[in-house]
Parts: structure tokens; C-alpha cells; sequence
């Protein structure tokens, strides 16, 4: 189809006569007047390449989420180095996800305040400076203060580095932005343990810590040099700070993941002191969610759970992240309570999941824009409901190869699942809300995976504690199995050691017991996880397929190399 333009013809200069058009045209009031404000922000590019920016941002990003995981395995090495028990060292994980949960939503409206650039800059040199702390901390104390400086600086990252990326991208390339994000998300909580516990065997638990130094310098330098502020930051920064929301938000979400970390250790709802926090969170994100509707200028910006597409992932994400966090506390703990394996090998186990991750998610990228991304999130959680079915099969006479190939299938759903996920959450979101959705995007993600921890942990040990109870039942001389079993074992152990055999088989049988009911627990985890990942697919119907929303475009801003100029810049020089 042709293209016909309209030639505005001028008087001769030095007369006031109007502008003569064509029969049937006319330039309308946005070609007279210039691109409007709109149509700059939707155009906008990065100066420097997608790939650097990617790299900049996501090599920060990848820092602070190792960290997340790294200090599991160093736990009883600082303990001990500190002088404190097991139960408190604890506090050096559940300080930083408390503080790392609080910044996640308000890294929108500081990204705003600040520049996001300038936010980001900021955070990754607080979090180099808290890393140095952590690493040079003498007492327990100096370490959970360092960490809750280390996850307030990291809980911007995240959300900041997904819009940087969502932002910086093309729209038809955003599912490339979403795997380089998602490898960054998903592969390094499975490389924590592994670098933590090589770094802890082989030099000492605090090079956990400074390792993050020379790699937050480099984040530092990149950031500067390529990342740059699209147009309509600069225009959000004069807002007010909502000091009540950030209170009602802070004491919320810190009461809500000391439940999260401490439940299980004080029996939940028995103890006094839980009803106490479970209340007060309750009530303060109720009064957050009240006060951030009706404030002018609200730290977190919940009304952007009005797009359809946003509330649906976002749920989704949280949903997922009971599911992909639970199975990563879990499958650890099977290896070293039952199998026997040492916290190296069940990482070295754990880690082939990467592996597939990394292979779905190049695929997916290449896929989304062509492929309904709703049919890919579902493909995903098939797979990974595939997955969980087959750990759920594991016994205690299973080789390594048996743990391999599952993780492998597990990993590879995460590429199907996150890329496109994103993607369609974010589809018809406009840039400028970017910053807030991704906040809440990764915060429903970080509290599932809290809630998925102590969900699993607390159905394990609940589980083995009725399955126990239930084979208790049947190990008496009425059961012709377990009195033959008895008997041959006495017999061999008397032969064996004397008088004390009778005592010592019992002993073996009782442990015999204690393996199988807690391996009944873990399988029942496993399926469970595994028909949780099957009920996210009716969820997948409310997302809406659509390009993004954008008003009506003129044909000069779809196509700037035959932009339009306005009048005025037309008039020849006189």
C-alpha cells in the first residue's frame, strides 16, 4: 500500500496568510505540535547495546541472589567460629530475607525518587561495603547487623535489574531479557550451596563474603559506564515519602517472615509468642494495603494489580516459588539425612538442575513471540509436575544417576516457566509502572519461597511423626514379618556380639523404622509439590493474550526514518 503525504505550502515570507492544504487533508494537532511526551517514553532506546546493559545489571543481580543461599552450608562453621548455637545462627538468614523483603516493593517508588540509575549504583556499593562487614564480623551480632545492611542494599536489585531489562529490550526480544534475567534467578540459589561449601572446606567461611567484593567493583564500573535513565524517571522523583505506609509495610512483612523462618522451631501456632507475630502481620498488611490505596504519593503503587496480567502472574509467581523453593529445601535434606551424602555431594547431586535451566531457557527465548506464551507456562508445569512425580518415587537404595536425571527434568521447566511468565506479566504493562509491577513481582516470589520452605519443613516433620506412629503399630510378635525379621537378626548379633545382641536388634529395627517413615515423608512432599504445580494451569485463562496497550500511534512514530516533521520545522529558510 502506497504512502501519500501532505505538502503544507507557505505564503511568501513577510505575510500572515493561513497554510493552503490539499482537498480532504490535514495535519492533526500531534504532527503540529511534535511527538507527544507518550509516544518519547514508548520510543525510547539505550544508547549503549542491550547485551552489555543485560551484563552489567544481571552480574550484580546474580551476586546478591548466591547470597540468598550461599551462608546455608556455613552456618555451623560460624557458629562455631562465633561462639553462638545452631538455633542462633539461623538469625544470619532469616535477618537478611527480613530486610531484603522489605525493600523489594518500595524499590519502585525509591527507583523514582532517586534516578534509577543513581538506586542502583547505590545498592551495589552498600552491598560491596556490607559484604566487606560481614566478612570482617567478630561476633554474631556484627554479622546479622552487617546482613541486614547487606539485604537492604540487595532488595532493589532484583526488581530494578528485571525493569532495566524489560525496559532497555525490544518488545519482540523481551523473552531474551527474561532468560538472561532467569539464569541469573534460578540457576545461582542452586550454585550457593556448591561455592559455599568449597569455599567453606577449603579456605574459611568469611571468603563467602569477600568474594563479593572484586565482583560488586566490576557491577560498579559497568553499571556506571552503560546503564542509563529512561525519560520519564526524571519526571517521577518530586513525590512525598509515605512514612506510615513504610512503617505498617516494615513491621508486616518482618513479623510475617520471622513466622515464616521460626514457626516450625516453636510448634506454630502453639507457642504464644507466634500467635502474637502471626496477629500483628495480619493487621499491619491489612492497614498497608489501606493506606497505600488512599495515599497521594504511596511508597508501593497497588493500583497497578488493576492490569489483569499483573495480578495473574504475580499470583502465579508466588504460587510457583512454594513450588520451586520447597523442592530446593527439600531434595538437600533427603540426600544428607537418608542417602548419607556430604553437603558437597548432594550439592554436586543438585546442581545438573542448572543445567536444564540454562538449555530451557535459551529455548524459550527463541519461542516466546512465536509460541502463545500460555501454552509454554503450561508445557512448564507439566514438566515440572513430571519431575516431582519421579522424586517422588526416590528409596534408599537409589545411585546418584536416580537424583541426576530427575533434577535435570526439573530444571528444565524452570525455562518454560519464567521466561514466558514474565513476559506475559509484564505484556501490557506500560514502561512507566514497570518499576512498581516488578516489585511486587519479586516480592510474591520471595515470600512463596519462604512460605515454601516452612511449608515442606513442617509436613516433613509432621509426616514422619504419623508415620511413625503407624508402623509402631505393626512392629509386634503378632506380625509373622517383623517376629522373623526380630529373630534372624537376634540370632546374627548374638553370634556377633555377645548378650547384647537381643538389644541391638531391636536397635536396628527401630532405625530401619525411623529411615522409612521419613522416607515416606519426603515422597509424600514430593507428590504433593507435584499436584500443587498441576493446579497452576487453570490460572493460565486469565491471562490476556494481547500486544501491549498503547494509544494510536501516527505513521512518523511507527516508522522514524519517514518521520513527519511538524509545520513549523518545515518553513523553508527565508
Amino acid at each position: 500500500m502506497r504512502r501519500r503525504f501532505a505538502f503544507v505550502v507557505w505564503p511568501c515570507a513577510g505575510t500572515t496568510a493561513r497554510p493552503r492544504l490539499p482537498r480532504g487533508k490535514g495535519i492533526s494537532k500531534l504532527e503540529a505540535s511534535g511527538p507527544t511526551t507518550e509516544h518519547l517514553d514508548s520510543a525510547w532506546q539505550p544508547h549503549h547495546n542491550v547485551w552489555l546493559i543485560a551484563f552489567s545489571v544481571m552480574l550484580a543481580t546474580f551476586m546478591e541472589v548466591l547470597d540468598t543461599s550461599v551462608a546455608t552450608v556455613s552456618l555451623p562453621h560460624i557458629a562455631g567460629n562465633l561462639s553462638a548455637t545452631n538455633d542462633e545462627s539461623t538469625w544470619v538468614l532469616t535477618s537478611y530475607l527480613i530486610s531484603n523483603a522489605i525493600i523489594l516493593p518500595s524499590s519502585g517508588w525509591l527507583s523514582n525518587r532517586l534516578g534509577r540509575k543513581r538506586y542502583q549504583l547505590l545498592s551495589v556499593a552498600l552491598f560491596t561495603l556490607a559484604s566487606m562487614w560481614c566478612g570482617a564480623a567478630t561476633s554474631l551480632g556484627m554479622l546479622i547487623v552487617a546482613r541486614v545492611l547487606q539485604g537492604a542494599a540487595g532488595g532493589g536489585l532484583q526488581p530494578v535489574s528485571q525493569a532495566v531489562l524489560l525496559e532497555s529490550f525490544p518488545v519482540h526480544k523481551r523473552g531474551q531479557a527474561m532468560a538472561v534475567y532467569g539464569m541469573g534467578i534460578i540457576v545461582s540459589p542452586l550454585l550457593g550451596p556448591l561455592i559455599g561449601g568449597w569455599i567453606t572446606d577449603n579456605y574459611t567461611w568469611r571468603w563467602i563474603f569477600y568474594i563479593n567484593v572484586p565482583v560488586g567493583i566490576l557491577a560498579l564500573l559497568m553499571i556506571h559506564h552503560f546503564v542509563e535513565d529512561p525519560p520519564y524517571i526524571g519526571r517521577q522523583k518530586d513525590t512525598g515519602i509515605d512514612y506510615i505506609g513504610f512503617g505498617f509495610l516494615a513491621l508486616g512483612l518482618t513479623a510475617l517472615q520471622v513466622v515464616f523462618d521460626k514457626g516450625q522451631e516453636a510448634d506454630w501456632f502453639g507457642a504464644v509468642w507466634v500467635r502474637w507475630f502471626a496477629a500483628i502481620a495480619a493487621v499491619s498488611l491489612l492497614a498497608f494495603v489501606i493506606r497505600e490505596l488512599t495515599a497521594r504519593s504511596p511508597i508501593v503503587n497497588l493500583r497497578v494489580l488493576v492490569n489483569r496480567n499483573l495480578a495473574t502472574g504475580t499470583f502465579l509467581i508466588g504460587l510457583l516459588g512454594v513450588i520451586i523453593y520447597g523442592t530446593t529445601a527439600l531434595l538437600p535434606l533427603f540426600l544428607q539425612e537418608l542417602i548419607g551424602y556430604s553437603a558437597y555431594e548432594s550439592g554436586m547431586a543438585v546442581a545438573p538442575r542448572g543445567i536444564g535451566a540454562i538449555l530451557s531457557m535459551i529455548l524459550a527465548a527463541r519461542l516466546v513471540g512465536r509460541v502463545d506464551e500460555r501454552l509454554l507456562i503450561a508445557i512448564g508445569v507439566l514438566i515440572r509436575g513430571a519431575s516431582l512425580f519421579m522424586l517422588g518415587n526416590l528409596n534408599l537404595s537409589m545411585s546418584m544417576n536416580s537424583v541426576i536425571w530427575p533434577n535435570i527434568v526439573n530444571g528444565f521447566a524452570n525455562g518454560f516457566l519464567f521466561v514466558p511468565l514474565t513476559t506475559m506479566t509484564m505484556k501490557t504493562l506500560p514502561k512507566h509502572l514497570m518499576g512498581a509491577g516488578t516489585g511486587l513481582y519479586n516480592l510474591l516470589r520471595n515470600l512463596g519461597a519462604s512460605l515454601g520452605i516452612s511449608m515442606v519443613t513442617t509436613l516433613l516433620t509432621r509426616g514422619e511423626q504419623a508415620r511413625q506412629s503407624f508402623l509402631v503399630a505393626h512392629e509386634n510378635g503378632s506380625n509373622p514379618a517383623y517376629w522373623t525379621t526380630l529373630q534372624g537378626l537376634t540370632h546374627i548379633l548374638t553370634v556377633a556380639r555377645g548378650a547384647e545382641g537381643a538389644r541391638l536388634a531391636l536397635g536396628v529395627l527401630y532405625r530401619s523404622l525411623l529411615q522409612q517413615s521419613a522416607l515416606c515423608s519426603y515422597v509424600g512432599d514430593f507428590r504433593l509439590l507435584g499436584y500443587l504445580s498441576l493446579l497452576c494451569l487453570p490460572f493460565l485463562l486469565f491471562f490476556r493474550n494481547a500486544q501491549t496497550r498503547q494509544r494510536p500511534q501516527p505513521r512518523s512514530a511507527k516508522k522514524p526514518e519517514k518521520t513527519l516533521q511538524p509545520a513549523a520545522a518545515r518553513l523553508p529558510a527565508a
